[in-house]
């Protein structure tokens, strides 16, 4: 399947990456992580911290799959606004859920902060606007349903808006908590620094499973053999048919990264912003001042691969942004369509396969697939240690 297809962005940013070998022995371990993407590459620097035997095999290189096309915002709010989710899986879960969502912005940071070299985290407000008058209630019960539960969160009005952003809007939620960060600079410097802790990782391997005793779980490659003991799937937006049986569909979305902008005058704190219409318009801003943009999703599983398709649709970004922005002097600089997953209940799948023992998902599916990727890994390394986490529940396969 190809998961992305333009001119990536964030690869331009990195000059060398490390390269890994693709296996070509028979080796055994205490976990395999299957996908060398964002929820991978949090995985093993989450386990590198622990006594076991960790190893992490990518078919294609390191973080070039759907998590290069990934726009780097990482926000505790969801698609699925939290009194929506109230009403779809009660108060008690919502909650948490969203807390859980908060805590891994906060543990991102933490990872971020441990890594040898810079990834460009910025912790950020986010502003959530309403796209026409008729979402002014939405926002104002979810105003209220989050200061109810102690989120931080602040309703602006109209004239407030164009006071602090430069452009006008029904009203909006400004949140804290929020961060940006460059992720293919985050995958590959989580992975170097786990590969650094012991964690071996191989590129270029594409395995299947063979076999399974009470130990161990088997699988080979085209030139090598793994046995684990516990297997970790997080292989994105690829693992199709047993996502549709979990409930998901993979859609497709596009991005743009502008040319740099001198001045980004009237954007209060260089926040997040998105709004309320489906599919969104969102966008933010890089170290070196360029705009990040995406949207215009639809419902197709394929990237597009018509050239002609990617410009227009970035051409119509751009022109989005230039609605907020019509004194800023930018172009597209670079342009992409990609795949993305989202799952029926706007929930992510982590924890154990309901049938098989000692294997294991992390399917972070839908708008927050990095902050998803995180408490994931956290989940998983809890349920791998001592078999139960308290927040599994929430996001277990079979719920």
């Amino acid at each position: 399947m190809k998961l992305h297809n333009g001119s990536l962005y964030w690869p331009q940013t990195v000059s060398q990456v490390q390269a890994y070998p693709e296996l070509q022995d028979t080796i055994t371990c205490d976990v395999l992580i299957v996908g060398g993407g964002m929820s991978g590459a949090l995985c093993a620097h989450t386990l590198s911290k622990y006594d076991l035997n960790t190893i992490v095999v990518e078919k294609r290189t390191v973080g070039s799959g759907s998590s290069s096309a990934n726009t780097g915002l990482l926000q505790f709010s969801n698609d699925t606004m939290l009194h929506e989710f109230i009403k779809k899986i009660g108060e008690e879960k919502a909650v948490r859920f969203y807390k859980m969502c908060l805590k891994a912005v906060d543990e991102l940071e933490l990872a971020a902060k441990s890594l040898s070299k810079e990834v460009d985290f910025i912790r950020r407000k986010s502003l959530y606007y309403a796209s026409t008058s008729g979402d002014k209630s939405k926002l104002k019960k979810e105003f209220k349903t989050l200061s109810k539960h102690g989120f931080p969160v602040y309703f602006l009005k109209k004239d407030e808006i164009k006071e602090r952003f430069g452009f006008e809007k029904p009203a909006a939620l400004l949140t804290d908590g929020d961060a940006e960060v460059n992720p293919y600079k985050f995958i590959h410097t989580l992975m170097e620094d786990a590969h650094h802790k012991g964690v071996r990782i191989f590129e270029n391997t594409e395995i299947e499973e063979t076999d399974r005793d009470d130990e161990y779980v088997y699988f080979k490659s085209a030139h090598g053999k793994i046995a684990a003991k516990k297997v970790i799937y997080s292989t994105g937006y690829e693992t199709i048919p047993f996502a549709e049986k979990l409930g998901a569909e993979v859609n497709r979305t596009f991005a743009i990264v502008t040319t740099p902008v001198q001045y980004l005058n009237k954007w209060e704190d260089k926040s997040l912003i998105w709004e309320t219409k489906r599919p969104y318009f969102y966008m933010r801003t890089t170290v070196d001042g360029r705009i990040v943009a995406g949207g215009l999703d639809e419902e197709r599983m394929e990237a597009p691969s018509s050239e002609e398709m990617i410009r227009e649709r970035g051409q119509r970004l751009l022109e989005k942004i230039r609605e907020h922005y019509p004194n800023y002097e930018m172009e597209v600089d670079s342009v992409w369509g990609a795949s993305f997953g989202e799952s029926d209940d706007g929930l992510p799948f982590i924890g154990k396969h309901p049938k098989k023992e000692n294997v294991y998902y992390l399917l972070g599916f839908g708008g927050n697939g990095t902050v998803y990727s995180m408490l994931g890994a956290e989940i998983l390394k809890d349920l791998i240690l001592y078999d139960s986490h308290p927040d599994a529940e929430i996001v277990r396969l079979d719920r």
